[in-house]
Formats: structure tokens, C-alpha cells, sequence
């Protein structure tokens, strides 16, 4: 259970927030794809809740569990696309931002992997995520206990 009840709180705020969420799953880039960016922002994070949350999302919509439990060392594996890896580059590139802004080889390599539009909802959607975590984190967002 969170410290506070920010959504009873700010019930405009988190209702637009969850919004943007849902809307992000709807966008141009494939479902499967926004599970794995908002799961692996979420693990750089430490959002315990959103990692727990996204990780069962992924799996009820088909995602592999091996792809789930290798996406922490996804550099190494040989399981991730192209177009995959290139949003998983850019995700950990615009989530540590404070550390160093991303390349102009990264920005290039990933539009090259999908198109402007592709491109434009892929940030949105790692920025959406960036902003749960740290409402989840700030609030200690903790998965509750599943059966």
C-alpha cells in the first residue's frame, strides 16, 4: 500500500495519467512492445509495483517469460528484435537522462528503426512510464501478494 492516496488526492491528475497509459497501448507501436519499454524503464527505476504490474501485463497479452526474465540483460541475449532493441536502447537512454542526454548515433539508430510517427509515440510512451514510476516510487507502490 502507497503512503498516501494521491489518486483519492489528485483524482484529475491520476485519471489523466492512467489515460495517457492506456492510450499509449493503443498508439502505433505494437502492444507487445510498450509492455517490454514499460517494463525495462520500470526495472531501471526500481518500481517494484510497475515492474510486478507490466510483467504479468506482458505475459496475459503472450509475451514469453524467458524474454521477460532476460529483458534486465537484454544486450546479451539474442531474443530481442532489431526494432526491439533499438526501443530499448532509446527507453534507457530518455530514463537516464540526468546521467547524459542520448547520442545523436542512438537518436539516428532508432529512427531508422521506426517511423516519425512510431518514433513520436514511442518517447510519449517512455516518458508516460517514467512519469508512473516515479509517482509509484515517490508513494512506495508495492505489488500486492499474487495466488
Amino acid at each position: 500500500m502507497s503512503r498516501e492516496p494521491y489518486p483519492k488526492l489528485a483524482p484529475e491528475a491520476y485519471r489523466t495519467l492512467i489515460q495517457l497509459t492506456k492510450l499509449m497501448h493503443e498508439s502505433s507501436i505494437e502492444r507487445g512492445l510498450v509492455h517490454l519499454v514499460y517494463l525495462r524503464v520500470s526495472q531501471l527505476n526500481g518500481c517494484a509495483y510497475c515492474v510486478d504490474r507490466h510483467a504479468y501485463e506482458a505475459l496475459e497479452d503472450g509475451e514469453e517469460a524467458q524474454r521477460l526474465h532476460t529483458l534486465v540483460v537484454w544486450r546479451e541475449t539474442a531474443l530481442f528484435s532489431p526494432r526491439e532493441r533499438a526501443a530499448l536502447a532509446w527507453a534507457e537512454a530518455m530514463t537516464t537522462l540526468p546521467a547524459a542526454a542520448p547520442s545523436e548515433a542512438l537518436h539516428e539508430a532508432t529512427r531508422q528503426a521506426f517511423s516519425e510517427k512510431e518514433f513520436v509515440d514511442l518517447t510519449f510512451a517512455i516518458a508516460t512510464i517514467n512519469a508512473l514510476n516515479r509517482i509509484g516510487v515517490g508513494f512506495k507502490g508495492a505489488p500486492a501478494r499474487r495466488a
